[in-house]
């Protein structure tokens, strides 16, 4: 739960409400695994459309992030998402989520969950730069994506992925 922590002490979120999060699943043969959760900045996402006031967007970079000078907290963006990835901040009164803090991008630093994760479970990377360990890793790995069926073609990828996982 590193992962979970670094993410609120480095984006000031408040109790109770998370930009990322562990899920525990068991298996079919009995095994407990962990699959991290968040936002999936999706190459198709469904919740910028319905936002009605332009404030969910999505960069050039693929970032899909929220103008909080604009979002009014309909909710509208957050009942699209169909990963629960997004909530309302409950001291901002705006939509919320993981912004794969780009504001670390912006120095050149990683995402504080990729960064505080003992294991390296997490790996962050550039997918259109050949040479990238994520690259690489998909690429030459059983990676699978969450609910394929919503056809949002996600930039998460999981290793691995149970399919208890996928709900």
């Amino acid at each position: 739960m590193a992962c979970v922590a670094a993410c609120a002490a480095e984006n000031n979120v408040p109790i109770g409400v998370f930009r990322t999060w562990v899920e525990r699943h068991v298996r079919a043969d009995g095994n407990i695994v962990f699959v991290p959760k968040q936002c999936n900045h999706c190459e198709n996402p469904p919740c910028v459309k319905p936002c009605p006031t332009g404030a969910t967007f999505k960069r050039e970079d693929g970032l899909v992030l929220i103008n909080d000078e604009i979002c009014i907290g309909c909710g509208a963006c957050i009942q699209a998402c169909p990963y629960g990835a997004r909530f309302v901040n409950p001291v901002k009164g705006v939509a919320d989520k993981c912004t794969f803090c780009e504001h670390r991008l912006a120095k050149g630093l990683l995402p504080a969950c990729v960064e505080a994760c003992p294991t390296a479970a997490r790996i962050f990377g550039d997918i259109s730069d050949l040479d990238s360990e994520i690259k690489k890793l998909v690429e030459s790995s059983n990676v699978q994506i969450l609910k394929s069926w919503a056809h949002t073609d996600p930039e998460i990828y999981y290793k691995n992925l149970p399919k208890e996982a996928d709900i």
